[in-house]
């Protein structure tokens, strides 16, 4: 596959996020799924699963780059969702033309702006709402 082929492979997976249709991508079979929310997720109809589980949080999504080497794609975006915005980076292994593993990373910050400084704040997990340290 060239570099072009596997990007629009991959867009077509973000595309398929965003329009809450993800019916045409095309998961491998045995697809893996590692995220930071979710154990990990082995087989087709389990990822199919848990994104249709997300999809109606999904609002947008605007690409940053693709990073292409080999089988892989390293993709980074941001996801507009119905909390706010996530900073994305996704490790996309591809094999003849499906999705084989999606391996996602991501973090979601609120900067809020006191009277002398920026503070960044956590938004879930322990501690969710205090600051972070510095």
């Amino acid at each position: 596959m060239t570099r072009e082929e596997k990007v629009a492979v991959v867009e077509a997976y973000l595309n398929g996020l965003v329009s809450k249709d993800i019916s045409k991508v095309p998961f491998a079979t045995d697809i893996t799924f590692e995220g930071p929310r979710v154990p990990p997720l082995s087989g087709r109809e389990a990822v199919v699963g848990f994104l249709r589980m997300i999809l109606p949080a999904i609002q947008g999504i605007q690409i940053k780059q693709h990073i292409v080497e080999g089988d892989y794609v390293a993709t980074v975006f941001d996801m507009e969702t119905t909390d706010g915005i996530d900073r994305v980076f996704d490790r996309i292994r591809l094999l003849d033309r499906e999705l084989k593993e999606i391996h996602s990373f991501y973090y979601r910050a609120q900067c809020k702006r006191t009277a002398s400084r920026f503070e960044w704040r956590r938004q879930d997990g322990p501690g969710g709402g205090e600051p972070l340290q510095q």
